[in-house]
């Protein structure tokens, strides 16, 4: 497997040489432009040709600037050591950029001087002029080399939160699943068993095609954090086909989610368990049995989800599913893709019934 850091670091010394080569190419546009405002005719080729080298040491330097920079970073406690290591590397380079300018002006003699210039003359000439300018191209480096790090550094937190938060919302899911299909299952196989008793055998074979189909599709999404509200609502079509031929009549559900919703994100496993807890809840304790809405909306880029069962719910009913662990874990990922955007309520209505309504962003796959 190929590492994709080395081909970033080139392009990297890539950019670090084109601005270089800029900057030194103003550098002796400006010296030129000088030369000529103050004498107004001469050669300009050689001069150009050595102001834009000497900026030469700078640009071999910038490496070593950027790895002093990493290994003494500016920190409280360390702010002496750092200031020395950094003091020592501006000098250091300074001396040898001066000696590097100065031998090339001896070599070379640009300005056509009489006599040629004294190298030891030229090198404290050109400390002397340009100290200022050092210091400023010194720590102007050190400045974008730490806020490309702190970018860096910022990307990949972020990335790495990211990670933890997909694996965490994947862990909640397979403990939400591994908390729903033994219950799930133990009543399910229960039906099938009374089936068999009564010898609806076409009812039970149905159920069990009904069961394997529905366990498939469980294990197939199982590593899937989000899914689209399409997949979403035919998991759960699954889930209510199982559970209409364990109540018959007693059960009415009906989905009233528009298809131009379908392509929405949501979280893997979200609608089974709410209605769930409304069979559970609502359902299974009436003799009459009762109704299950569950409908969907888009409003200013919100989803909105709503799971209604008409049956009254106990008090207790409504808070130990209000805290249980179907619920509690559901808000859990909610948090963790979608933050303080997204919310779940469970409430009961004037009108008689119990809703649950869950929001989040309206995001498509």
């Amino acid at each position: 497997m190929t590492d994709a850091r080395p081909p970033a670091r080139s392009t990297r010394w890539t950019w670090i040489a084109g601005i270089w080569c800029a900057g030194a190419l103003f550098g002796a546009s400006q010296t030129i432009l000088v030369m000529h405002a103050m004498v107004g005719h001469g050669a300009w080729f050689k001069p150009f040709v050595v102001a834009f080298m000497s900026w030469l040491p700078w640009a071999l330097a910038t490496p070593l600037i950027v790895a002093v920079a990493r290994r003494w970073p500016i920190a409280r406690g360390v702010l002496l050591k750092t200031a020395s290591a950094h003091l020592l590397a501006f000098a250091v380079i300074s001396m040898v950029a001066g000696a590097w300018a100065a031998a090339l002006r001896v070599m070379f003699n640009p300005w056509h001087r009489t006599p040629p210039p004294a190298f030891v003359d030229t090198w404290y000439a050109s400390l002397s002029d340009q100290a200022l300018t050092f210091m400023i191209v010194y720590v102007l480096i050190l400045t974008i080399t730490y806020v490309v790090d702190s970018r860096e550094k910022m990307a990949r937190q972020l990335t790495e939160t990211a990670r933890l938060n997909e694996e965490l919302s994947r862990a909640q899911l397979v403990a939400l699943r591994g908390q729903m299909d033994p219950h799930f299952m133990f009543n399910t196989l229960n039906s099938i068993v009374g089936l068999v008793r009564d010898q609806r055998n076409d009812a039970a074979i149905s159920m069990i095609v009904g069961l394997s189909e529905f366990m498939r599709r469980a294990s197939a999404d199982s590593h899937r954090a989000q899914v689209t509200l399409t997949e979403e609502v035919e998991y759960l079509q699954r889930y209510v086909d199982i559970q209409k031929m364990r109540f018959g009549d007693r059960l009415r559900i009906s989905l009233e989610i528009p298809a131009e919703l379908g392509e929405a994100q949501v979280p893997n496993l979200l609608l089974q368990p709410l209605v769930e807890n409304a069979i559970k809840h609502g359902v299974s304790k009436r003799i009459i049995g009762g109704e299950i809405r569950v409908a969907g909306a888009r409003h200013d880029g919100i989803l909105r989800l709503t799971v209604y069962n008409d049956g009254p719910w106990a008090q207790e009913d409504l808070q130990a599913t209000s805290c249980g662990v179907g619920l509690g874990n559901l808000r859990t990922r909610l948090q963790i893709l979608h933050g303080e955007r997204s919310g779940l309520q469970l409430k009961p209505l004037d009108t008689g019934g119990v809703e649950v309504v869950v929001t989040l962003p309206y995001l498509e796959a």
